[in-house]
C-alpha cells in the first residue's frame, strides 16, 4: 500500500518533500489511513479538520477523536466549527453544497497561513466511481464520465488509485482506530443510494461493475485529453478575440463533423446550456439579429459572424453634455478636444477616430448619447439626408457595432457619428476660421 501511494505521488507530481502538506480529517477511515501514510512517506503533515454542526453529539465525537489523534501523532491540528445549516439558507443552497464551500474557502486560507504546498484529501477509487454516476444521473458530457482529478489546483488525492478494501485492509494491518460518520449510511442523500442500493445492484449484473467502471474513467480520462486538444485547435480556427466580444465565424462552424458539440464547447463557459445550443444551430440559415441570453452574456446571431458579449445596462436614455471650455471626457467613451484657428496650410485629418468640425457652425453644450430609431443625417460629401439606420446598414456594421455607435449633437442636430462619418452641414470650408478637432482614444 505505501509503495503503491508513493508511486502515484511521484507519477502525477503531487507532492515534495519541502512544504508541509495539509491533511484534511475528518477522523473516518479514509482520512486517518491518509494521514498514517503520508507520515510513514515522511511528509511533514498538518490536519484539518471542519466540524459543520449537523449531528450534534456525533459532530463534537469526531472533533474529540480527531483532537486526540493529532496529539499522538504530534500533528498541528487546526479546527474550525461552521454554521452550515445557516450558512444554506443565507445562499439558497443544498447543505452539501454549502459545506463544500465552507470547506474549500477555509483549506485556501490555510494553505496561505501555513505556507503549505498542498491539501491532501482522502478520495478513492470508490468515491470516483459514485462520482461519475452520479454525473451520468445529473446529466454530464465527457467530462464528468472522468470522475474526481487526481489534482485540482492545491487540492490532491493521493488515495485516488486505492479502492475502499484496500483502505480497510490496511486500517486492519496496522490495527488504526477511526470514527464512523452515521449520515454515510442515510440513503436521502443521492451519493448514498449509488453507494448503498446501485452499486451492490449492478454487482448482482456484474460482480467485478467497480473495477470495471474505474478503467473506463481511466479510459475516458484519456479520450478527454485528446478530445480537448482537438477542441482548442478548433477554437482557434474559429474564434476572433475583439475587444471585450468573442466572435465565432459561422462559414467554418457550419464546416465541422458535429457543429452542435464544438458550439456548445465554446459557449458553454459563458453560461450557454446545450438545449441553447441547439436552437442556436437551429437559427444559423434565417436572417440576423437573434438574440440568447445567459446570467451574464448575450449571443447574438449575425450575418458572417455569432457573437457573445457581456450583458450590460440599457444606456440608450443616457444624455451627456460637452461644455465649451472641455478639453478631455472619460465616459461614457473617451474623446480628447481641442480648439485652434485655420492656418493657411491646414490640412484635413483623414482618419475616422478624429474630426474636424467648424467651430462656428456648433452650438455648445454639445450632446453625447447613443443612436436611436428614427435618426438621421447629412453623411460628409452629400447633400441628402440618410437615415442612420441605412447608413450602418450601407457600411455592414454588425449588430453590437451598432449598440456601441455613440453621436454627437449640436442643437438636436447630429455632427458626428462617433467613429464612422461627420455630418457635412458641420464641415470644414472656406470661411472657416476657428477648428474644433475632436478624437476618440480606444482603450
Amino acid at each position: 500500500m505505501l509503495q503503491k501511494i508513493a508511486a502515484f505521488i511521484e507519477k502525477n507530481k503531487l507532492l515534495e518533500n519541502a512544504k508541509p502538506v495539509i491533511v484534511g480529517l475528518s477522523g473516518g477511515s479514509d482520512s486517518v489511513v491518509l494521514l498514517d501514510i503520508l507520515q510513514k512517506l515522511k511528509y511533514k503533515c498538518l490536519a484539518a479538520h471542519c466540524n459543520f454542526a449537523l449531528r450534534g453529539a456525533e459532530s463534537q465525537r469526531d472533533e474529540t477523536f480527531v483532537r486526540q489523534l493529532c496529539r499522538e501523532k504530534d500533528v498541528t491540528l487546526f479546527v474550525k466549527k461552521f454554521e452550515t445549516k445557516q450558512f444554506a439558507g443565507a445562499k439558497n443552497i443544498s447543505i452539501e453544497m454549502a459545506a463544500r464551500q465552507l470547506r474549500y474557502e477555509w483549506f485556501d486560507a490555510l494553505l496561505e497561513k501555513c505556507n503549505a504546498q498542498a491539501i491532501a484529501v482522502a478520495h478513492h477509487q470508490d468515491d470516483n466511481i459514485e462520482t461519475a454516476l452520479l454525473n451520468i444521473v445529473r446529466g454530464t458530457g465527457l467530462k464528468g464520465l472522468c470522475g474526481i482529478p487526481v489534482q485540482n489546483g492545491k487540492i490532491i488525492r493521493p488515495l485516488l488509485d486505492v479502492s475502499k478494501t484496500d483502505i480497510e485492509n490496511y486500517i486492519k494491518v496496522n490495527n488504526l482506530n477511526f470514527v464512523n460518520d452515521s449520515s454515510n449510511f442515510e440513503n436521502n442523500f443521492k451519493r448514498n443510494k449509488i453507494r448503498n442500493k446501485i452499486l451492490p445492484l449492478l454487482e448482482t449484473v456484474n460482480p467485478s461493475i467497480r473495477k470495471t467502471l474505474f478503467n473506463e474513467i481511466n479510459i475516458f480520462n484519456g479520450i478527454y485529453q485528446i478530445y480537448e486538444n482537438c477542441i482548442e485547435n478548433i477554437k482557434n480556427e474559429l474564434l476572433t478575440p475583439e475587444n471585450n466580444t468573442v466572435k465565432i465565424r459561422i462559414d467554418k462552424l457550419r464546416q465541422q463533423i458535429n457543429s452542435s458539440t464544438v458550439l456548445f464547447e465554446i459557449i458553454k463557459d459563458y453560461g450557454f446550456n446545450f438545449a441553447q445550443t441547439e436552437k442556436i444551430i437551429d437559427v444559423l440559415n434565417l436572417e440576423s439579429g437573434k438574440i440568447f441570453y445567459s446570467k451574464n452574456y448575450r449571443l447574438i446571431k449575425d450575418r458572417e459572424f455569432i457573437y457573445i458579449k457581456g450583458n450590460k445596462l440599457d444606456d440608450k436614455s443616457n444624455e451627456y453634455l460637452i461644455e465649451f471650455n472641455c478639453k478631455k471626457i472619460n465616459s461614457p467613451i473617451n474623446l480628447d478636444l481641442k480648439i485652434y484657428l485655420k492656418e493657411n496650410d491646414f490640412v484635413l485629418i483623414k482618419n475616422k477616430n478624429t474630426v474636424q468640425i467648424d467651430l462656428n457652425k456648433i452650438k455648445f453644450p454639445l450632446t453625447l448619447r447613443k443612436w436611436k430609431h428614427g435618426d438621421s443625417f447629412f453623411p460628409f460629401g452629400m447633400n441628402n439626408i440618410q437615415k442612420l439606420s441605412d447608413f450602418m446598414i450601407n457600411n455592414k456594421l454588425s449588430i453590437l457595432d451598432k449598440e456601441d455607435v455613440w453621436l454627437l449633437l449640436s442643437d438636436n442636430k447630429i455632427v458626428w457619428i462617433v467613429g464612422h462619418r461627420l455630418d457635412n452641414r458641420f464641415k470644414i470650408d472656406e470661411k472657416t476660421r476657428k477648428i474644433l478637432e475632436i478624437t476618440l482614444i480606444n482603450k
